[in-house]
C-alpha cells in the first residue's frame, strides 16, 4: 500500500497509543476531538487531494527507492521538477486549507537527513544511510506522516547545550543499553506532532565536542513508551467548543504544535541516524533550514491567496471594491504575495543534487524567500484590516443572529450592498478575523517569523552565503580602483 485514503489516515489516527493532552486532560482519540479535529481534517485534506485524478500528478511521485507510485510529502526530491512541484503541492494545500496542513517540516527533514547521512557514511565511515534507506522505505511504502522534531527548549540561550544547569533543556543522549540508545529532553513547536504516526528527531544547532551527547539523531513511533504530548494554545481556540461553531472563521481545518517530551526513551540501533558525530549537526541545521525556507513561499502564498480573496469579498460586500484606494491595496497585497512565491521558486530553479542524489534548493535564495516571509503577511494582513474595517473585531456573534429579540436588529443593520445578508458578511469577516487574529493567526503570521528560524537567523546566512568579495571586485573594476 503507497497511499492511503483521507479515511484510511483518520482512522489509523484513532489507533494510536499515544499519550496527548489538550489543556491538561487526557486526550483518546485526537481527531474526535473539538480543539483538534480541525488540525487532524487538514492533515487528512492531503490524502484527499492525492487521491483525485486531476491532482496526483502535484501530489504524488515515483519512489526512487521502492518505484511505486507514492505520496509526495514522503518523496526524496530527485531533481529540480521535485523540488518545483513540492512548492506548487504547498501552495494548492495552503489554497485548500487556509492553514498550516503540517506535513511540510517532516517532509523536508526526511530529505535533510537522507542526505546528511550519506555524507556522514562518506567522510566518517558510519553506517547510518542504510538504516534511513529502510526508515524511508517504510514510510514510503505505508504513506505515514513524519513530524520533524528539531527546536529544543534551550534554557539559558547564552549556554550551550553542555554547560546548561539542567542537561535535560537540549535532546541528548543519557545512556545505552544492548541494541539502542536512551534519550532524554523536550522539543517545542513541533508542527503537527499529535497528528503524525512518527517523530524524527534531529539536532536544534551547531555543536562543539563538548556537546558530543547532544548530536543526536533517531526516529520513533508516536506512541513510543516515555513520549508525551502537551497541545499549544492558540487564540480563541475554544471557539471551536461552541455549538455550532458559527464564530470560528475557519469552519473546517486548523494548524497545530505540541511540546513533545521524551522522558528516558529507548531506540532500538536501527532508528539511530547519528550519535555523537557534532561536526555535522550544524550541516544538517543549515540544509534542513533551506529546504524549510523555501517551503514557506508556498504554504503561506496559499494562505495569502484566500485572505486576498476574502478581502476581496469583503469589499465588495461593503460596495467599496471600485474605490481607487481599495484597488491599490489588493493590488499590493497581490503583489506581496507573489513575490514570496516568486523568491521560492527561484530557490527551487538553482537547485542543486547532493552527493546522495537528493536534490537540495540554493540555500541564499531560500533565506532571501524566508526573510521577506517574515515582513510581508504582515503587510497583507494589515491591508486586509485596513479595507475590512473595525467591524472585524466588534461584529456580534452569528448565535445573536438566532435570538428572536436581538436577531431583527442583526440583520436590519448588518447586511452589506444589496444580496448581501448579515450572516453572509460576517461569515467572510470571521474568515479574515481566522487567518489575521485568530487560531489561523498562528500559522500565518507568528509562524511567519519564527517557523524555520527567526528573521535574524536568515539575515546571519545570507551574509554568510552573499558573495560580497566578487561584488566588491566588480565595483573596484568599474571605478578604476
Amino acid at each position: 500500500m503507497a497511499l492511503m485514503t483521507k479515511e484510511a489516515y483518520l482512522s489509523s489516527l484513532r489507533k494510536l497509543d499515544h499519550r496527548v493532552f489538550i489543556q491538561g486532560e487526557r486526550v483518546e482519540n485526537v481527531p474526535d476531538h473539538p480543539i483538534s479535529r480541525p488540525p487532524a481534517m487538514a492533515l487528512a485534506e492531503i490524502y484527499q487531494q492525492a487521491g483525485q485524478e486531476d491532482m496526483k500528478p502535484l501530489f504524488t511521485a515515483q519512489s526512487h527507492l521502492t518505484g511505486e507510485t507514492i505520496n509526495r510529502f514522503t518523496h526524496i526530491q530527485q531533481s529540480v521538477e521535485d523540488l518545483t512541484k513540492k512548492i506548487l503541492m504547498l501552495r494548492e494545500m495552503g489554497r485548500k486549507t487556509a492553514c498550516c496542513f503540517q506535513r511540510c517540516a517532516g517532509l523536508d527533514c526526511m530529505n535533510t537527513v537522507y542526505a546528511i547521512t550519506y555524507d556522514m557514511d562518506q567522510e566518517l565511515g558510519t553506517r547510518y544511510h542504510n538504516r534511513f534507506v529502510d526508515f524511508m522505505k517504510y514510510i514510503q511504502s505505508n504513506d505515514l506522516v513524519p513530524a520533524a522534531c528539531m527546536t529544543d527548549t534551550k534554557g539559558d540561550r547564552s549556554l550551550p547545550p553542555s554547560e546548561q544547569e539542567d542537561p535535560d533543556q537540549y535532546m541528548h543522549i543519557v545512556g545505552e543499553k544492548n541494541g539502542g540508545i536512551i534519550v532524554r529532553g523536550a522539543k517545542l513547536h513541533i508542527t503537527g506532532a499529535v497528528n503524525s504516526h512518527e517523530l524524527i528527531v534531529v539536532p536544534t544547532r551547531a555543536l562543539r565536542e563538548e556537546d558530543a551527547e547532544y548530536a543526536v539523531s533517531f526516529a520513533v513511533p508516536a506512541d513510543t513508551k516515555g513520549v508525551t504530548f502537551i497541545y499549544g494554545r492558540q487564540p480563541s481556540d475554544t471557539r471551536r467548543l461552541e455549538d455550532g461553531r458559527s464564530d470560528v472563521g475557519n469552519l473546517y481545518y486548523g494548524g497545530c504544535e505540541a511540546m513533545v517530551a521524551f522522558d528516558d526513551v529507548f531506540v532500538p540501533e536501527e532508528r539511530v541516524f547519528m550519535k555523537g558525530e557534532y561536526p555535522m549537526a550544524g550541516r544538517l541545521v543549515e540544509l534542513f533550514a533551506a529546504h524549510h525556507r523555501a517551503s514557506y513561499g508556498g504554504c503561506k502564498v496559499g494562505v495569502g491567496d484566500v485572505l486576498i480573496g476574502a478581502t476581496a469579498a469583503i469589499a465588495e460586500a461593503h460596495g467599496t471594491e471600485k474605490a481607487s484606494h481599495i484597488k491599490d491595496k489588493i493590488a499590493e497585497m497581490i503583489h506581496l504575495n507573489e513575490t514570496l512565491h516568486a523568491g521560492a521558486l527561484a530557490s527551487t530553479g538553482k537547485g542543486f543534487p547532493t552527493p546522495s542524489g537528493a536534490y537540495a534548493v540554493d540555500p541564499l535564495l531560500a533565506n532571501v524567500c524566508k526573510l521577506n516571509i517574515t515582513r510581508f503577511p504582515f503587510e497583507i494582513s494589515r491591508l486586509a484590516q485596513d479595507i475590512t474595517g473595525g467591524i472585524l473585531v466588534t461584529m456580534p456573534s452569528l448565535k445573536d443572529q438566532e435570538n428572536p429579540e436581538i436577531g431583527p436588529y442583526m440583520k436590519k443593520y448588518l447586511g452589506g450592498v444589496k444580496g448581501v445578508d448579515s450572516e453572509k458578511r460576517i461569515r467572510i469577516l470571521r474568515l479574515i478575523e481566522n487567518i489575521t487574529l485568530g487560531t489561523g493567526a498562528v500559522s500565518y503570521l507568528t509562524e511567519s517569523i519564527h517557523g524555520a528560524g527567526s528573521p535574524q537567523a536568515q539575515k546571519i546566512m545570507i551574509t554568510r552565503l552573499a558573495d560580497i568579495e566578487s561584488a566588491k571586485a566588480c565595483a573596484y573594476k568599474l571605478c578604476g580602483v
